[in-house]
């Protein structure tokens, strides 16, 4: 073969095959990979960046619709204008604006957040007086604890181990890598000063009196210097207070000639805060088999650790519980336990290595199956590559700054059964090409580079075509686009390594393992079994018009047939299935106005009710602080559920091998065991597991919009009721809260006046009374958190409206005035608060799905004659947008939100994408072909993979959901591919003279086995897959769409071939069954 006349395939096999440079690369290559596995960060799930503020503005006494209309309003309208924001949130509650900025995924932290704030603070002047300045917090995925260290003792209360806790937090942030830390429950040490009302007024002191004064002791200031002596002094005036002594000696006034000492009019202690909220640790009833499960529930402090950005979770997690445990009998006592009730480092750690394990069990069962049916030494071949290739993936992983997670890997994985197809199709027909007589005798480096440039054109053009077909998958936006975008950037990169490695490698391996092989040059020209066997499927077909109608006719009839699956409902559609996670949550709401008390009585009711299921290892309740959150709770700010009548429960199972019930099961267990005690103490509770996909606020969400806000409410009361009476809508909300009611302390300003009292100083006095001030902190060096000094009123004398009139304020002229006489008291509602989402106010209703349509799709056409009937307060029917904000609101209407909208927006670019890899497709083999038909005859089984992907999905009982998509669009370039190989063969056996007829059933021949085994690969590698709950659809895909289209196709596109090409240059002796011609 003349140099000039190959191809760069041939080209690069000539070059490589006896290079002392082809071993060198594998081993570099191979290097690289490893290099990659080992530094690159390993998490369990990709890493979205979204970034997100919150923005605080307070604006004290003022009514929620006031400050929606100073604050909120002006506010979310200046943040509108910044490019780069998507959506807008914004609650306006009684004194206090709160929005939440969420920009487009993949926008710049940084930028966003300086964006942000010049924003606001350049329009500064806007803010309306009585206002305060904006507090801006981001918040990022980084910020999502790894670990939570929970501390229970049955000996320790909670006071003393977070003091425990609080020195272990002290050595954990010394920790490389280690980000935010938190202390989750117990109560701090305080130095509480507890004014007694009947001591201040017999000693003539009112207690607003005692705050400055309290603030001006607690002083201590370097003053200056002075010399003397040939010295300096160095002068320090005043003294910090430090105990509770100390605090007591404050004098605070002076009372018929003799001054007045603080513990005279308060009683003074030091030690635990009054209980803002309770943590509590219980074992489960799978935790029986384990050690030290003892039964009960037991005070808890839990710390939450998070690691810096870019970090690896596993040695950063493991680096942290190796110093917990070397604290242990020291820091830590003998009778304070650690539970581990989080771990993302380990089970990223387990995935990953799982992942890894299957990519190598993919690896060996595809060399197995090419060593089945090529025989060993070509398998030898194929295998050299694929290591290589992965290797080169892993770096490019490395480089882009991915993280080694079950989405990168899943690709890899993935990518096996194709990335080796260069391989199989080099290496088949070099083995080919060694067995054909006319070779017998020539250097076989020759023969090789001659097989390797006959099939190399097709394979690049193959190649590219899945490509073309994987990468605009890269594109797909929103929250769903980070998390998928490794698998066609991964499989993208590890199709074009392994071209290059089938041109370099493989030739070069293949001559050194298949020269050994002693029949070369021996079989003949006669074909195999497999290609008889094509002959005799294919050739009839051919030959006879009616049977090519027939074939024809009953492939489109059995793809219509498989196409109604998904509207019958054999097949269900969803965004991603039910993952199998190792925990949950369960969110308990209390009606507003409820103690912490009976917050907590309910949540223990409900936590031993879960603890009663067998595969609950362990739970801790959190009741009035938030538990450490996930990247769930992050979207839906999990984090600001503080307050008395607000609980979480956080629930961890045993390990996915030692449980055969998936979580999601488990979680619809305990939902049906709770809901009867969640109605005996009216609270809502809802079981929040993790997510597959990005989170939302819930699966089912209902945003209410129109003129009205309190006809906004009387549609969603509407609309709520229908969710709860619709079957398998579960976890039923809306974001109206139940009333509750205040007490307003009027001012006589008249009385008020004629002693000279301001409404100011009577507001600060009760504050006082109620919340407490803290006046400072006490200066104890050796404490971990800062022991603060706080001014309150006992409880007994500020639990009711009556105690609270009898303390008093002091007049100018210095008399004593109770409050009741100054004040009268009126009950009130309070307001409920405002909700907007891009500057429009909304009302949301919210659900969630469980049963056996666990999909929102077919929940709302469920709920769709139901939502018809509601009628506005104006008496109009509603509009229902099922994709968009209605773009006015001066008529009430409706918007479907939630899981519902991501699953549009997925559906709809990964659609977008595949009208775009099918131009492109198109574009590429147009290009090669030269030809308009030729392109559509390739493409036409496309479509055939439903055939086998929608019947497998029904016999699976699977979901359809956005992996599944995936395999499929995959599948299209695969199959693309095969029909260039077949059709490529034809163009050349015809350039070589052979007829038409034959030439077809001999390429369909020829090439037949090589893409049976290509199909194989795919499907063996899926195999690995088809366990993972999220990326089973993927594998069904592969599986049942490489099977159904192979073997339609390659007898599909040969007979279309036929009867396309046939037009142009009949055959003779094509004839009808009655002997007619054509």
């Amino acid at each position: 073969m003349n140099k000039s006349e190959i191809g760069v395939a041939g080209r690069l096999a000539r070059y490589f095959i006896n290079s002392k440079l082809t071993p060198l690369l594998m081993i570099f290559a191979v290097l690289t990979g490893v290099f990659a596995i080992y530094e690159t960060p390993r998490e369990e799930d990709p890493q979205i960046v979204v970034p997100m503020m919150d923005v605080f503005v307070g604006m004290p006494g003022a009514s929620a619709k006031e400050v929606e209309q100073r604050v909120t309003t002006p506010m979310e309208r200046l943040i509108w204008q910044i490019p780069g924001v998507e959506y807008v949130y914004s609650m306006s509650y009684p004194g206090q604006s709160m929005v939440i900025v969420r920009f487009k995924v993949g926008e710049n932290e940084e930028d966003s957040i300086v964006k942000l704030y010049n924003k606001l603070y350049s329009n500064f002047d806007l803010i309306p007086p009585g206002a305060t300045k904006p507090l801006i917090k981001p918040r990022t995925i980084y910020d999502v604890p790894i670990l939570a260290l929970t501390f229970w003792s049955g000996r320790y209360d909670d006071y003393q181990l977070r003091r425990v806790v609080a020195e272990v937090q002290q050595r954990v942030q010394g920790i490389q890598n280690v980000s935010v830390t938190q202390i989750l429950g117990g109560q701090r040490r305080e130095i509480r000063v507890m004014l007694s009302p009947e001591r201040m007024a017999a000693h003539g002191v009112a207690p607003a009196a005692i705050v400055p004064i309290l603030s001006m002791t607690n002083q201590q200031l370097q003053s200056g210097e002075f010399a003397s002596g040939n010295r300096e002094y160095q002068v320090e005036t005043g003294d910090f207070l430090r105990t509770a002594d100390d605090v007591g000696k404050v004098v605070i006034g002076v009372s018929k000639g003799r001054p007045v000492y603080l513990r005279d009019v308060a009683t003074i202690e030091d030690g635990p805060a009054e209980p803002s909220d309770y943590v509590l640790f219980g074992y489960g009833k799978g935790a029986q088999t384990r050690e030290h499960s003892p039964i009960g529930e037991f005070p808890a402090v839990t710390l939450s650790v998070s690691k810096l950005k870019g970090t690896n979770a596993v040695t950063t997690a493991a680096a942290v519980l190796k110093m917990v445990n070397d604290l242990k009998g020291s820091v830590i006592p003998q009778d304070v336990h650690v539970t581990v009730t989080r771990n993302y480092g380990q089970s990223a750690e387990e995935k990953s290595n799982e992942l890894l394990e299957h990519l190598l069990i993919a690896t060996l069962s595809v060399t197995l199956l090419i060593a089945l049916a090529l025989g060993w030494r070509p398998s030898i071949v194929v295998l050299a590559a694929v290591p290589v290739t992965l290797a080169l993936a892993l770096f490019v992983f490395y480089l882009y700054g991915y993280t080694l997670n079950r989405v990168t890997l899943f690709a890899l994985i993935f990518s096996i059964g194709i990335l080796v197809d260069d391989a199989i199709v080099v290496v088949e027909n070099i083995a080919r090409h060694f067995h054909l007589p006319q070779n017998k005798g020539r250097p076989l480096s020759e023969v090789a580079v001659e097989a390797v440039d006959e099939v190399g054109n097709p394979t690049i053009l193959a190649t590219f075509t899945v490509i073309a077909a994987v990468f605009p998958m890269a594109f797909v936006r929103g929250l769903m686009g980070p998390y998928m975008r490794p698998i066609p950037i991964g499989a993208s990169m590890a199709m074009i390594f392994s071209l290059l490695v089938a041109f370099i490698v493989s030739p070069w391996a293949a001559l050194r393992v298949l020269a050994k092989s002693s029949s070369h040059g021996e079989e003949g020209a006669g074909p195999n079994r497999t290609q008889r066997i094509y002959r005799r499927v294919v050739t009839p077909l051919i030959q006879d018009r009616r049977k090519r109608l027939y074939f024809l006719g009953g492939v489109v009839l059995l793809l219509l047939l498989v196409m109604v699956l998904p509207l019958l409902k054999i097949v269900l559609v969803k965004m991603l299935p039910f993952d199998n996670k190792s925990e949950f949550q369960v969110i308990v709401d209390m009606p507003e106005g409820t103690t912490l008390e009976q917050t907590a009585l309910a949540t223990q009711q409900v936590a031993r009710r879960i603890a009663e299921e067998p595969e609950v290892v362990n739970y801790v309740e959190y009741i009035g602080v938030a538990a450490p959150y996930d990247f769930n709770g992050l979207v839906r700010h999990y984090f600001l559920r503080q307050g008395p009548n607000k609980a979480e429960i956080y629930v961890d199972l045993l390990p996915k091998g030692e449980r055969s019930a998936q979580s999601h099961d488990i979680a619809k267990r305990v939902r049906l065991a709770i809901d009867p005690i969640g109605a005996k103490y009216g609270a809502k509770l809802k079981v929040a597991e993790i997510p597959p996909g990005p989170p939302v606020m819930a699966t089912l969400v209902a945003e209410v919009y129109g003129p009205s806000y309190s006809g906004q409410i009387d549609v969603a009361r509407q609309v709520l009721a229908d969710f709860k009476k619709t079957p398998g809508v579960v976890d039923v909300d809306w974001s109206v809260e139940a009333p509750q009611r205040k007490l307003r302390f009027v001012v006589d300003k008249q009385k008020a006046a004629l002693d000279e009292i301001s409404t100011e100083q009577i507001a600060q006095t009760l504050h006082l009374a109620l919340h407490g001030d803290v006046v400072g902190i006490a200066h104890l060096p050796d404490e971990r958190e800062d022991v603060n000094i706080l001014l309150r009123v006992p409880r007994a004398e500020r639990s009711s409206a009556t105690s609270l009139g009898e303390i008093r304020v002091i007049s100018r002229n210095g008399t004593l005035v109770p409050l009741s006489e100054l004040t009268t008291v009126k009950e009130e509602t309070i307001e409920q608060t405002i909700y907007h989402k891009n500057l429009k106010p909304v009302v949301y209703v919210t659900g969630d799905v469980a049963g056996q349509e666990e999909s929102p799709v077919y929940a709302m056409i469920r709920l769709a004659k139901e939502l018809d009937k509601i009628k506005a307060p104006d008496g109009t029917s509603i509009e229902r947008y099922l994709t968009r904000q209605p773009f006015l609101t001066n008529h009430y209407s409706m918007k479907w939100d939630g899981e519902w909208q991501i699953t549009y927006e997925v559906f709809r670019d990964l659609g977008f994408a595949f009208l775009v890899a099918l131009i492109l497709i198109y574009g590429i083999v147009v290009g090669w072909f030269q030809s308009f038909i030729v392109p559509l005859v390739i493409m036409a089984p496309i479509p055939l993979t439903l055939v086998g992907i929608l019947p497998a999905h029904a016999i699976m009982g699977a979901f359809f959901t956005a992996t599944s998509i995936i395999g499929f669009i995959a599948l299209a370039g695969i199959i693309v591919r095969n029909s260039i190989l077949v059709v490529d063969f034809v163009e050349l056996r015809l350039a070589q003279g052979m007829p038409l007829e034959e030439a077809v059933v001999d390429a369909g021949a020829v090439r037949f086995r090589p893409i049976l085994l290509t199909a194989a690969a795919v499907v063996v590698g899926a195999l690995v897959i088809l366990s993972d709950p999220i990326f089973r659809g993927l594998a069904i895909s592969l599986i049942a769409g490489a099977v159904a289209s192979t073997l339609l196709s390659q007898v599909a596109v040969p007979v279309l071939y036929y009867m396309t090409a046939h037009k142009k240059r009949p055959a003779p002796g094509d004839t009808e069954p009655g002997g007619g011609t054509e």
